[in-house]
């Protein structure tokens, strides 16, 4: 096994200083530099990674991440390539040091101060809380969040171009959604990630107990809304949607790939600036439909607390849950904090908007386009981590049944005469609708 994911496997276990022993001898194999300590980093952000700080003897403190997916020495090489996003012009935090190569992949950052985003607007969440009025500070991150995204939508507006289906299945973004819906060398059904997390153990939901299967093939009714797709429609859906190929007969930007707010660090001072880290998935021919997609999911509709913070979220909803008929029924107390539904209406303004209706005017915009992007949305909770309760990392029946009411409302559109907070999303950011 290669020693990133041992140390990933490791670090999830709990077992900090072996992964600790891990990374500093990858460090010192892959750079030749003097490690005197390696700290693995607590922090809830780091659902596929492992992120810490090292010194060393002559070149000073590190802060490093690495990613890992499984099934990736099979399927592709990382690249981490911060250079073509700093020459696309983004604000980008370039790594000291670099190891490319499978499963040994590292980035080695020279150590700053700086929070990163997540941490900040967790506090945010915190001082207002869901529903509640929004904390004085709240103002200074959205107008950091603004100017990041009005700066994005111009790089993606200066980047579009024509891609094609081998430049598309040559971009590593793909690891996270149809890469984790497929068994290597089978993509005929859902595997992978797929089958390991919606098949097998029952799933405990508020409280009931269903079979995986039940859950699976569920029909689901949230806050009085029928919606029109189970998950296994879902996965099935997505497995035929997201296919790499199929999405590069489309069109691509240069993007980051995987901007949550846990790749952003927060640049205080009298105007704070966000500056882009971690650039694992980033890519020259990312599909457009998913390159705003991880940050739009894990910046708003992850919270507040339920993806990074379940006991949290236990403490403070209380959903319910009915099942009659193969249908379940599921109340909702949980809903976007005033910041996140602030950040939700950013990317739908600045950046979804003008890029639908830049696919549109170039004829490149596919009349299955919102299937798509709900396809794309909903594997952000369902694929990042197992939402079943109890496995890794700690998610209970109250947050279970948070994330996958969530998962449902990303995926699937609602049936007639119903609506939620995802469906009035992608109302606002059709091109067929008024601004």
């Amino acid at each position: 096994m290669q020693p990133a994911r041992r140390a990933l496997l490791a670090a999830q276990a709990g077992r900090r200083e072996q992964a600790a022993a891990i990374v500093k001898q990858l460090v010192v194999d892959e750079f030749g530099l003097d490690v005197h300590e390696v700290e693995i980093g607590r922090d809830q952000y780091s659902l596929n990674s492992v992120n810490g700080l090292l010194s060393t003897g002559g070149h000073g403190e590190f802060f490093f991440k690495f990613h890992h997916e499984e099934g990736e020495e099979h399927t592709l090489e990382e690249f981490y390539r911060g250079d073509l996003l700093k020459a696309a012009g983004y604000p980008v935090d370039v790594p000291v040091f670099v190891s490319r190569r499978v499963g040994r992949q590292i980035l080695l950052y020279a150590r700053r101060r700086s929070a990163r985003f997540a941490d900040v607007c967790l506090e945010l969440d915190r001082s207002a809380g869901a529903g509640g009025s929004p904390g004085a500070d709240i103002r200074a991150a959205l107008e950091a969040q603004w100017a990041l995204d009005d700066l994005t939508r111009a790089i993606y507006e200066r980047t579009f171009h024509r891609s094609n289906p081998e430049l598309s299945a040559a971009e590593p973004i793909h690891q996270l959604f149809h890469r984790r819906l497929v068994t290597p060398g089978d993509s005929r059904v859902p595997g992978g990630r797929a089958r390991r997390f919606f098949w097998g153990a029952d799933y405990r939901v508020g409280r009931l107990v269903l079979s995986a299967d039940e859950l699976r093939c569920a029909r689901w009714r949230i806050n009085g809304t029928r919606y029109r797709h189970s998950i296994d429609a879902l996965l099935n859906r997505s497995l035929e949607l997201l296919e790499p190929s199929r999405l590069g007969c489309g069109a691509a930007v240069t993007a980051h790939g995987d901007a949550h707010n846990a790749n952003v660090w927060w640049e205080d001072g009298a105007a704070p600036q966000l500056t882009l880290f971690d650039p694992a998935f980033a890519g020259r021919h990312v599909p457009a439909l998913l390159a705003e997609v991880k940050a739009t999911f894990h910046n708003c509709l992850a919270h507040p607390f339920w993806l990074y913070d379940p006991g949290e979220a236990a403490d403070r909803f209380s959903p319910e849950a009915r099942w009659s008929g193969g249908e379940l029924e599921v109340t909702l107390d949980w809903e976007l904090s005033p910041l996140r539904a602030a950040f939700l209406v950013s990317k739908a303004q600045r950046i979804w908007r003008p890029l639908l209706a830049r696919l549109a005017a170039s004829g490149c915009l596919e009349t299955d386009w919102r299937e798509t992007l709900r396809s794309a949305l909903f594997c952000c909770p369902a694929l990042v981590m197992s939402l079943r309760a109890g496995e890794a990392p700690a998610h209970n029946p109250i947050s279970s049944l948070i994330g996958l009411a969530v998962a449902v409302m990303a995926g699937s559109e609602p049936l007639a005469g119903g609506e939620d907070v995802v469906s009035c999303f992608f109302d606002g950011i059709s091109p067929a609708s008024s601004p």
